[in-house]
């Protein structure tokens, strides 16, 4: 031990090479360039460690390159090497490229479950972290040990770092999920507010039943669930969705190529098999099926009989119905569908079927996801005056986004404490929606995304894997490096 510690007051007297001063040179330089480039002062009280770990040497770094024990080499050398891996992966997780795997078919076919994409955190901005101080490649919580994987002090304030362009009409686009700022640790899925607006008694129902829903915790807004969508309406648009055809400013906007619906197909006895599906293209996940229905039919045990005939779908003369199926289709599988001879009937699902739209309780019964609106989506610095639709509609916007005590009371409206008839709006807000618009839970379920919760903007597929299938033919090798931008689409 005394031998080492000579070794280590040796150091320290050492004489410092030309090639460490030009390597502290240049990560110095590269350092403050970053700092410019984040425009986050405070990072430059770590500049003295970097110019010490490659020029002064005043702290022992690699003592342990020095040590005599070969068992002390090995695993200082690991944590070296681990610590070095952990830094870097966090800083270009961070600023620059970020992994994403598609868990859901809400943007089938034009990204499939399973495509890992590469996303590109510099095509709209960079953001300055609200959560510095969190684990690398963890979202929100550490694996195995289920605890949350950021420490929530420091909380920075939002901050855009200036990017390549920015979001688009008909960009796919990774963001933050906007309803994840509350959540129950038990259930993710519906989210906290739907659980609230289908529950009984609201959040005291969800307050009550811990052993069901779990803790209610808040998260910051980067380590809420990262969801992927396309852009359909941008800062200043007014939205309109007739007959699941969306109109912007009173105009139709085209589809994406591969857009679905769901419909429900009637055949003429005959069951379909899994070859059907697969020459259709439809996955196993989208085919509806229950626990009474090994078949995936929807009239054996899961769809109440009055519904199908409200459909328009007619018993047989033993009161039975045929095989009916619930699938979403692109047009040209429709028109594969619709020409296939045991098909009797082919019906488009009806816009109620999906449930409540943002925000609820303003038009239920009147908004669903194939009618809806007109809602205007707002933009930077633009006002709106404050009256009973724009409280419900825009109260999210106010409170939970940007920040500000909002309050109705006596007809009045009070925003931080001080009366109000008018709002202007500090960040613009976009309108995200799926291609596989019946199966996506997206902007009219849960609203406007806000520009700080904008991740980046996928570049391509690096890995698919269809998890219909196994072993080497599960890679889906015509995806590998596929474009995962716009889907080709023309931008306006």
């Amino acid at each position: 031990m005394e031998q080492e510690n000579k070794e280590i007051e040796r150091g320290f007297k050492r004489k410092m090479t030309r090639s460490e001063l030009i390597k502290c040179i240049i990560f110095s330089l590269l350092y403050v360039l970053f700092i410019l480039w984040v425009g986050s002062p405070l990072w430059l009280l770590l500049l003295p460690l970097i110019i010490d770990v490659y020029y002064t040497k005043f702290i022992p770094w690699t003592w342990w390159k020095k040590s005599k024990n070969p068992v002390v080499r090995t695993v200082m050398g690991w944590v070296d090497a681990i610590l070095f891996a952990l830094v870097a992966v966090y800083f270009i997780n961070t600023f620059f490229f970020q992994n994403y795997q598609i868990p859901t078919s809400s943007l089938e076919k034009s990204l499939l479950v399973g495509d890992y994409l590469l996303v590109s955190k510099m095509s709209y901005g960079s953001r300055v972290p609200n959560t510095p101080l969190s684990f690398p490649l963890a979202q929100h919580t550490l694996p195995i040990l289920n605890t949350k994987s950021y420490i929530n002090w420091p909380q920075w304030g939002y901050k855009r770092l200036k990017g390549f362009g920015n979001v688009e009409r008909y960009d796919i686009v990774v963001f933050n999920f906007p309803a994840g700022d509350t959540v129950t640790t038990k259930i993710a899925n519906p989210d906290y507010y739907t659980s609230v607006y289908y529950a009984r008694n609201g959040r005291k129902t969800i307050e009550r039943q811990p052993e069901i829903y779990g803790d209610i915790v808040y998260r910051p807004v980067d380590r809420r669930e990262n969801y992927v969508k396309r852009t359909v309406g941008l800062p200043g648009d007014t939205l309109q969705i007739i007959e699941n055809t969306v109109f912007i400013d009173g105009k139709p906007l085209k589809a994406p190529e591969m857009a679905q619906q769901n419909y429900f197909i009637e055949t003429n006895g005959t069951r379909f098999g899994q070859r059907n599906w697969e020459e259709l293209g439809v996955s196993n996940d989208d085919v509806e099926a229950s626990e009474t229905n090994p078949n995936q039919l929807i009239n054996v045990g899961g769809t109440p009989m009055q519904f199908l005939e409200y459909l328009g779908f007619e018993k047989n003369e033993n009161g039975t119905f045929n095989p009916i199926y619930h699938v979403p289709l692109t047009a040209q599988m429709l028109d594969k569908v619709k020409n296939m001879s045991i098909v009797k009937n082919v019906i488009i699902e009806p816009g109620f079927y999906g449930g409540p739209a943002y925000p609820y309780g303003y038009k239920d019964g009147e908004w669903n996801k194939s009618n809806y609106g007109p809602i205007w989506i707002p933009k930077k610095g633009e006002t709106i005056e404050l009256n009973e639709d724009t409280y419900a509609l825009y109260e999210r916007a106010i409170r939970n986004y940007e920040g500000n005590t909002l309050e109705h009371k006596n007809g009045k409206y009070y925003i931080n404490g001080e009366a109000a008839d008018k709002y202007t709006f500090k960040m613009d807000y976009y309108w995200m929606m799926g291609d596989n618009r019946d199966k996506s839970a997206d902007s009219r379920s849960w609203g406007f995304v806000p520009e700080d919760h904008i991740v980046g903007s996928p570049l391509f597929v690096w890995l698919s894997i269809n998890k219909d299938k196994s072993g080497l033919s599960a890679i889906r090798l015509d995806r590998l490096f596929k474009c995962a931008k716009s889907n080709n689409l023309e931008k306006e």
